[in-house]
This record gives C-alpha cells, sequence and structure tokens, in this order.
C-alpha cells in the first residue's frame, strides 16, 4: 500500500508530518512565551528507553512564568516491534501481518496561574503499521483539543467552539457535531457521576480512508486542526490574564484540578499508552498540574459561579 501515491525517491508521507508537528510546536511555543511575556520554553531532547526501541522526542515546558504556572508543548517520533502488550493496547490481534509500528505527534497541557484562565489540551498524531518487509499495512489519524476553564464565560466557550466549528466545516459539515459529541463522551470521570473535566471541544480517533474522504483528506485536517489552536485559545487568555482572583477561586482551581488528575491518570488512553510502552515518563506526566487539591466531599456553594461551571461539566452544553 503506497501513502499518497507514494513513488521511489519522494519524501515520504510520514517525514511530511513530521516536519508538520515540528513547525507547529515552534509556532504555539513563539505565541505562548508572546503572551505570557515572561516565561520560555526549555528544551529537553530525549531518547527511548533501551528495549523500548527506537525513536525520541522533544519536550518543552515553560514554568513560574508571568501567566502560565506550568506547562508542555511536545513532540514524538516513535517505533518499534509490534509486542504482545503493543498488541493488546492498539488491539491488534496476533494472526495479523502488521508487525511493526510507527507514531508521530504533537501534544500539549497549560496550566495557567489565574484561575479566570483555563487550562487547555491539545494533541494530533499519526500512526502506521508495517509488516515485516516495511510495507504499510494499516494507518490512522487521532487528535483533538478541549478546553478546561475554572470558571464559565460564555463568551470565551463559544470562541473556542466557534474556531473548532469553522475548522471542521472547511472539511465536512458533519464532523464538529461528530467530534464535539465524542469529546464530551471521552473527557469523563465515570467515577465521578459522569462529571466532565471542562467544556470539551472536539475530539477523534483511528479516522482512516472510506468511501468520502481518502487519507489526504484526514492529513489536510489534522493539520488544520493544529493550526487552529493558536487562534482558539490565545485570545482567551489574552482577554482574562489581568483578572484579579482570591485566594478562596485559586482553592477552586486546585479542586478542579484534582479532577484533571484524575482523569488523566484513571482513563486517558494517551497516558495508559505511554507508560504501557515504555515511553518517557516525565513527558507523559508533563500533562499534570503543580498543585492540586483533593478534599473530602468538596461541594460549591448553591447558585455561586462554582456551582455554575459544575453545572456544564456534569450537563454538556451546545455553545455554536
Amino acid at each position: 500500500m503506497k501513502v499518497f501515491g507514494e513513488k521511489a525517491g519522494e519524501k515520504k508521507f510520514r517525514d511530511e508530518w513530521i516536519d508538520f508537528i515540528h513547525e507547529l510546536q515552534n509556532k504555539i511555543c513563539a505565541s505562548l512565551e508572546t503572551v505570557d511575556g515572561k516565561g520560555e520554553f526549555k528544551e529537553d531532547l530525549w531518547e527511548r528507553k533501551p528495549g523500548g526501541k527506537g525513536g525520541g522526542g522533544k519536550t518543552r515546558v515553560i514554568s513560574k512564568g508571568g501567566v502560565f504556572e506550568k506547562g508542555g508543548v511536545n513532540t514524538s517520533v516513535v517505533y518499534g516491534e509490534l509486542s504482545r502488550k503493543m498488541r493488546e493496547v492498539l488491539h491488534i490481534p496476533l494472526s495479523s501481518e502488521s508487525k511493526n509500528w510507527f507514531a508521530a505527534g504533537l501534544s500539549l497541557v497549560i496550566h495557567p496561574y489565574n484561575p479566570f484562565v483555563p487550562t487547555v489540551h491539545c494533541n494530533y498524531r499519526y500512526f502506521e503499521l508495517t509488516d515485516s518487509d516495511g510495507n504499510l499495512t494499516d494507518c490512522w489519524f487521532g487528535g483533538g483539543t478541549d478546553l478546561t476553564p475554572y470558571y464559565l464565560f460564555e463568551e470565551d466557550a463559544k470562541h473556542f467552539h466557534g474556531t473548532y466549528k469553522n475548522t471542521c466545516d472547511n472539511f465536512d459539515e458533519r464532523f464538529y457535531r461528530l467530534y464535539k459529541k465524542n469529546c464530551d463522551d471521552y473527557f469523563v470521570n465515570t467515577h465521578r457521576n459522569n462529571e466532565r473535566r471542562g467544556i470539551g471541544g472536539i475530539f477523534y480517533d483511528h479516522r482512516k480512508p472510506d468511501e468520502t474522504h481518502d487519507l489526504n483528506l484526514w492529513y489536510k485536517f489534522s493539520k488544520a486542526c493544529g493550526n487552529a489552536f493558536i487562534d482558539a485559545y490565545i485570545p482567551i487568555v489574552e482577554k482574562r490574564k489581568y483578572i484579579s482572583f482570591t485566594n478562596e477561586q485559586k482553592y477552586w482551581q486546585e479542586i478542579r484540578r484534582g479532577r484533571y488528575v484524575e482523569f488523566n491518570l484513571v482513563h486517558d488512553r494517551g497516558t495508559l499508552f505511554g507508560l504501557r510502552t515504555n515511553g518517557r515518563t516525565e513527558s507523559i506526566l508533563m500533562s499534570l498540574p503543580p498543585t492540586v487539591r483533593f478534599e473530602y466531599d468538596y461541594k460549591p456553594a448553591q447558585d455561586s459561579e462554582e456551582a455554575k461551571l459544575l453545572e456544564v461539566c456534569l450537563h454538556p452544553q451546545d455553545w455554536v
């Protein structure tokens, strides 16, 4: 199977995707440094552990900035043999002709100081399977971007979702509703009465060629969604970063950060995939906030702004 009609001597599709995620990493880091005004990203290059097979990544972390308390914008390009554990994680039967795997993607999480500035998560990735001769046997795209506010500003929610709806509509007007629902249904702490960790966004996985969407469309769609991140998030940060806040509001932020940690450690597929496949622990757990609270049976006051946020986490809204 050839990808995008590749011919001998041409640049491979996977290399084009690798170039894209590195370019996107540079653009996003530059935008976040500008809006922060103080902090700078520090880069940490890494290679996979012995036994984890090949590849590595660029972890870029910002901390103790003017706006962002902790955050990371990471890229990774990794590959290896399909071990029994990997087959279980990817649901690939032992009888499959696929023998090797390859994955390349960008993942970011940003945690602000100010509880009026939302936390944000973004991930876009490409995956390949090949047989023992290096022939492609399967490939797919996945990804998404979602917002986790601590206080609800409806205009921010409409802006964020509207940005991604416009991006999706450029490819297929069915995409936004489908991938918004996927997001609402995925980022859920089912052990807490189906409480969402935020107000969602879009989320999709295992997007492969079908009768109406070829692989080239999924490639362009994933690039467009990645590029939309800056327009979706940075204006919200600019609007909220100077709002003064109280110790009580910071306390609520840390309560909600606890829910974020619970989801990432209990349910998140990316976290579990990385830890089960000898991934780099520091880069995987970069997503965790620096300070959190776990208070027994905490409930916000009735009709408070905190209760308003919790209500939309329990009952997803249509924002556009």
